[in-house]
């Protein structure tokens, strides 16, 4: 497949083959290797019910100083010749802390360690999607944006797999299976993870070269407040097809984000084993990348919006889905159904939020995207909360997110009509 695209879009796809290890590593075994840290009677330690309280309140912390930072840093990369030494510092911080994140003895620091890991990938992130415009043209923008997502769910699994191993060597499944300490798991699991993240980034941060830039002001920092709020005044206001796209991607991606932080949650409460869970996860990696493969290909032939708003009425199926529910197999083809459309609606959404807007704003736009996309999943966790204290299964829980993917529906079709504004 990457003898379709140009040296400068095979760099950028495999940043995303790069950042989705560490994605992979704290969907699955980060809240494992930090609940072992934390659970226990000894000085210091807490029980599991604060140990969950705690990994929420972090993942929280993130959202709430990536929402601040977002289209900051993102205005700020704006300018010639900055975006890439931002990105380039973003990625190397959160390289090093991953790395540590093993070294961890207790459960504070690792939760510190953590915390600014997951800032520094967030935000790396944000001049990542912005580099879009600068990369590519805006008739391969599907395509590229569809490898990307592709090839990094493909590709996170190389190095999760070792972390795997190592974590059950380390005693993870049983005692019996130990070979070494669980610290060594630890260690192994992080440092493959943050070294495969650095090497795949090598070959975009030699080819990037920033092409659409705007020029800098006097007193930087308040103009960018200025032009920030400037920019959101105008989206509001004047930019109805950004403004309604927003409101449909916040909607749709809560439900995906939801779905994708809850998936182990779901086959616990059913009772199911974890190993089957973490082989059904595997599998969607696969799944996720034939899927955006397909989209990659249907991007030639049909609209950006037709293709997202079938992503949507793919999950509507999959929540509906969840109300049956009960067995490791049902589990399975509920993975297979999320599998099909994960990487789609993300990638697809990246690439016409970056047909709709200044291509030359490009990092501070994308910076208010990545309020509403790191933002995803609050509202419907919460519905899952509400949902599950009122006496109600995960099944009806899960089920409830369609709601989600309806009104996302409906926005995305009044997105489409409006004008471009850009």
């Amino acid at each position: 497949m990457f003898k379709n695209l140009t040296k400068k879009e095979r760099a950028w796809v495999l940043y995303d083959v790069g950042n989705s290890a560490f994605t992979m590593l704290a969907c699955s075994l980060i809240p494992i290797f930090f609940k072992a840290l934390a659970i226990g009677d000894a000085p210091g330690q807490i029980t599991g019910d604060q140990a969950t309280a705690y990994y929420s309140i972090a993942i929280s912390v993130v959202t709430v100083i990536v929402a601040v930072l977002g289209p900051v840093c993102g205005a700020l990369a704006d300018h010639k010749d900055r975006k890439k030494i931002f990105f380039q510092t973003a990625v190397a911080l959160g390289v090093i802390g991953c790395i540590l994140n093993g070294f961890a003895t207790s459960w504070v620091l690792f939760i510190v360690l953590f915390v600014l890991t997951k800032i520094f990938y967030s935000i790396s992130l944000t001049f990542y999607d912005s580099m879009l415009n600068d990369i590519t043209s805006e008739d391969r923008m599907d395509q590229v944006s569809s490898y990307g997502y592709a090839w990094g769910y493909i590709g996170s699994c190389i190095p999760f797999i070792i972390a795997m191993v190592a974590y059950i060597l380390g005693g993870g499944l049983s005692e019996d299976l130990m070979i070494f300490s669980p610290m060594a798991a630890r260690i192994i699991g992080f440092s493959v993870t943050g070294l495969w993240w650095l090497l795949v980034t090598l070959p975009l941060l030699k080819e990037y070269k920033q092409i659409n830039y705007v020029d800098a002001e006097k007193g930087e920092i308040t103009a960018v407040f200025a032009k920030i709020f400037a920019t959101l005044k105008k989206i509001a206001t004047r930019d109805k097809k950004v403004l309604y796209f927003l409101i449909a991607f916040f909607l749709y991606i809560d439900g995906v984000g939801t779905i994708i932080d809850n998936c182990i949650n779901i086959g616990t409460d059913l009772g199911l084993p974890t190993v089957g869970q973490v082989v059904f996860l595997l599998a969607t990696q696969v799944v996720a990348f034939g899927g955006s493969l397909v989209f990659a290909r249907l991007s030639k032939k049909f609209d950006t919006v037709t293709l997202i708003l079938v992503c949507i009425i793919g999950y509507f199926c999959v929540c509906l889905y969840a109300l049956t529910l009960h067995t490791l197999v049902d589990f399975g083809i509920l993975a297979f159904g999320v599998g099909c459309f994960q990487g789609s609606i993300q990638s697809l959404s990246r690439s016409y939020f970056s047909k709709i807007i200044p291509a030359e704003n490009s990092g501070e736009y994308f910076g208010i995207y990545d309020i509403f996309s790191k933002g995803a999943s609050f509202i419907g966790s919460a519905v899952i909360a509400v949902v599950k204290l009122a006496g109600g299964t995960i099944n009806i829980a899960v089920a409830s997110l369609a709601v989600f993917f309806l009104l996302g529906f409906v926005f995305l079709r009044i997105s489409d009509k409006q004008p471009l504004g850009k």
